[in-house]
């Protein structure tokens, strides 16, 4: 019994890590190619569990699960274009400031428009019930949110990795001078890089709207533990992203076996150990712009 409840946290932990990971990597790409620390990413997930809220009677939650990050990022790309692109050779505070704001007005945007009360949002019937592995119970919606999770984060591989758009971001990253010295331009990469990240905020908030709930507050609830996973990463660093987001899964999972009340400060205590052990994170590098 006490080791299906330890596989049990851990798997929980894991699920908790998975949609860290949507949002944590969408502000480390935003971060890495645009040096903004969007404050405002939270409230990019919380559209996105709203859109859901509002598309599912029309279109069915796969619809929704389809529609309401694609309509996240077409906003995302109006953001940067008024507002982002005015900032990338800013001083960082200033962004800081900006974004800040932004996600105060999003916050309060959908108070006006939905009410401060939680909008009513369940599990799809088609994905409730448990999946049985032995005498193991493990809930199919909760899966089914593991899987999503990773397939997104593979096709992000995918993009940023084995494409020529990845390649111009990844050289953009570490030396943007020497790409516009090659006569290619930013701006059309920073534009989708910042639909791709916000994108990956909105499929957070659709995946977890029914766990969660969803409220007008729940982005800057949940975007204090992605800037967690994004710092003991490390800035600017993919694969430090998702180490970092698995890491804080099973050590909340863990965590949580050996004593609940800890279980959420777990984060908190890795981010401090890891930040006196490599102030980078665990696969931060130097990012040339900014050192």
């Amino acid at each position: 019994m006490q080791l299906t409840f330890l596989v049990e946290q851990v798997l929980n932990g894991l699920l908790v890590g998975a949609y860290y990971l949507l949002i944590a990597l969408g502000l480390s790409l935003i971060f890495s190619l645009g040096g903004i620390v969007n404050l405002a990413h939270g409230g990019f997930y919380a559209i996105g569990a709203y859109l859901a809220v509002a598309l599912t009677p029309r279109l069915g939650f796969a619809g929704a699960f389809v529609a309401s990050p694609i309509l996240v990022a077409l906003l995302g790309v109006v953001f940067e274009r008024v507002f982002f692109r005015r900032f990338y050779r800013s001083d960082p505070i200033l962004s800081l400031l900006l974004t800040f704001g932004l996600a105060m007005v999003i916050e309060q945007v959908l108070r006006i428009t939905f009410g401060s009360s939680p909008q009513p949002f369940s599990i799809p019937r088609e994905l409730r019930g448990q999946v049985l592995v032995g005498d193991f119970l493990y809930p199919r919606y909760r899966l089914g949110i593991f899987v999503a999770a990773l397939a997104a984060v593979a096709a992000v591989w995918f993009l940023v990795y084995r494409t020529s758009f990845g390649r111009v971001v990844r050289a953009g990253v570490q030396n943007p001078d020497m790409v516009g010295a090659l006569g290619i331009s930013l701006a059309p990469y920073m534009t989708a890089v910042a639909a791709l990240g916000l994108g990956l905020a909105g499929l957070a908030g659709v995946l977890l709207a029914p766990i969660t709930g969803v409220h007008p507050a729940m982005g800057a609830e949940i975007l204090t533990a992605a800037f967690v996973v994004v710092v003991i990463g490390g800035l600017g660093s993919f694969w430090g992203v998702i180490a970092a987001a698995g890491l804080v899964g099973v050590v909340r999972g863990v965590t949580i076996f050996v004593n609940p009340a800890f279980g959420e400060a777990s984060m908190y205590l890795l981010m401090a150990v890891v930040l006196i052990v490599r102030p980078r994170g665990l696969l931060g590098e130097r990012i040339l712009r900014f050192e």
